[in-house]
């Protein structure tokens, strides 16, 4: 039952996209308090699903509303994004039968908006402004028993991911979205987006360790949240490669859901082309994307039946154009720059750091121009990272120059108005805390090495910009870098 709330929009003068982007970031998390919930050992639990649907009510929806978006759930631990990318450009090759398409996901690189898209573009500012607004008035004009949901005083409203969850719902309704994909943010089985009640498929990129304080230790834990989207009658799809605890434990995730489980091997086809996200990682991504790609335009009706899941499979022309033209920014992409080439891939896990070094190694190796790291992951281990991509690439890849940086975008001390961060330890980013611990472990690992510390991407963009001749630029780590890189090389705030 939908609830109708007056809206206070019209008393109030027109609020900018500056003006929502300040209110988005006044709902993020800071340090303090993100440490203090893990001191205090919890967990995601129930209650956040309980809070996104009592939110969903509070600005006029049903969950069951929600249903209408015919939706493509994704999770997995490295992936879940490019594998949504492949999906989307998939099914906008049917754009004579599907007419808008809307894709949520995270993090962001260069804009918040990049996380709403339709028809695989960001929503405009004036959009993203009018509907953050919409949504901000309609939880200003309501209220929740208390009783029942102690947390959403008067006046709150849900932290940053979640409101940008509830605020991708209710764009893609009012814009009349007739297919979505949707990214989980961390794990599943908890995540914000779980309210989808009946999508049309859902699908398990590659299983690994991370997020482990809210999914827990072990494979078999992050398999048994990720295997939380799995719903009845929904088919469910993983990629063939998985890790054997793992997969066991996602089979019996969707014996409980009463729904089929299928592992979608690597199309044979699919090595004889191009596929538009680089890397020889991506066919694994991309195969489980015609998997879900099939399934959707079958429940959709725009296929009669779902291709048959064999290696052998010849795909039609559409998957394969789909496939070939998608676009994944932060994620092997390479940047020319005059004489500088940016190689970029967002990698913050170990499987992660692993895939980007073959991507890497296979652009660098062979070619005689200087070799740059640029490297940073503020929040995760990153001296076991850097460890192991200095493993993964030497010897065969030698830098000339390895630079730390934190992820703050500008000389000035201040980070693109989007990528401002609150969850970060303000004294451990202006100490530099973290990258000069990285230093001394990457002169550990070799002694002699030229190694930098910089204070921000600018000033790491200018070192390597100082060369005046040609130079690889290896930067990974993490996508909060990458995208500040992005945003620096745009020269603009």
């Amino acid at each position: 039952m939908r609830l109708s709330v007056p809206l206070r929009m019209s008393t109030r003068p027109a609020r900018s996209y500056s003006d929502a982007i300040a209110a988005l970031n006044s709902l993020q998390s800071n340090y303090a308090n993100i440490m203090a919930i893990r001191a205090s050992g919890d967990r995601k639990n129930k209650m956040n699903i309980w809070e996104m649907q009592e939110w969903s009510r509070r600005i006029g929806y049903s969950t069951s509303d929600f249903n209408k978006l015919n939706i493509v759930h994704i999770t997995g631990t490295k992936g879940k994004g490019s594998t949504a990318a492949f999906t989307q450009s998939v099914l906008q090759q049917y754009g004579d039968q599907i007419r808008k398409i809307g894709l949520y996901t995270s993090p962001h690189l260069k804009s918040v908006r990049e996380r709403i898209r339709i028809n695989g573009q960001p929503i405009c500012e004036e959009k993203f402004s009018s509907y953050f607004f919409d949504v901000w008035d309609k939880l200003e004009a309501t209220s929740s028993p208390l009783d029942n949901f102690p947390h959403m005083t008067p006046g709150s409203k849900p932290g940053y991911f979640k409101y940008l969850t509830l605020l991708s719902f209710h764009v893609f309704m009012q814009e009349g979205c007739d297919s979505c994909i949707y990214e989980v943010g961390v794990g599943g089985e908890f995540d914000s987006t779980n309210i989808i009640e009946s999508p049309t498929a859902c699908g398990v990129s590659l299983l690994g360790i991370d997020h482990t304080f809210m999914l827990g230790e072990t494979i078999e834990e992050i398999a048994w949240n990720k295997g939380g989207i799995f719903k009845k009658g929904s088919p469910a799809f993983t990629i063939a490669a998985q890790p054997t605890k793992g997969l066991e434990v996602l089979k019996e995730r969707a014996q409980e859901r009463e729904t089929s489980l299928t592992e979608v091997p690597i199309f044979d086809s699919l090595k004889k082309i191009k596929l538009g996200i680089a890397g020889d990682f991506q066919i694994s991504n991309a195969s489980l994307a015609v998997a879900l790609a099939s399934q959707h335009l079958v429940r959709l009706g725009v296929l009669d039946q779902n291709l048959q899941l064999a290696p052998d499979t010849e795909l039609p022309q559409r998957f394969v154009d789909g496939l070939t033209s998608a676009k994944w920014n932060g994620r092997c992409q390479t940047v020319q720059d005059g004489a500088i080439t940016w190689l970029i891939d967002g990698a913050h896990t170990k499987d992660s750091i692993e895939a980007a070094s073959g991507w890497f190694k296979s652009e660098v190796i062979k070619t005689p121009r200087k070799k740059v790291l640029l490297f940073n992951q503020q929040t995760r281990d990153a001296e076991a990272l850097i460890t192991n991509l200095h493993k993964c690439l030497l010897p065969e890849v030698a830098f000339d120059r390895v630079i730390f940086t934190t992820n703050v975008t500008w000389k000035s001390g201040s980070y693109s108005a989007d990528l401002v961060s609150m969850n970060t330890s303000k004294e451990q980013v202006e100490n530099l805390e973290v990258q000069n611990a990285l230093r001394d472990t990457w002169l550990r690992l070799e002694p002699h090495a030229k190694v930098d510390v910089v204070a921000n991407i600018e000033s790491a963009i200018e070192l390597v910009k100082a060369y005046n001749e040609p130079v690889e630029v290896v930067v990974t780590g993490s996508l909060h870098l990458v995208g500040g890189l992005l945003v620096a090389l745009d020269g603009k705030d």
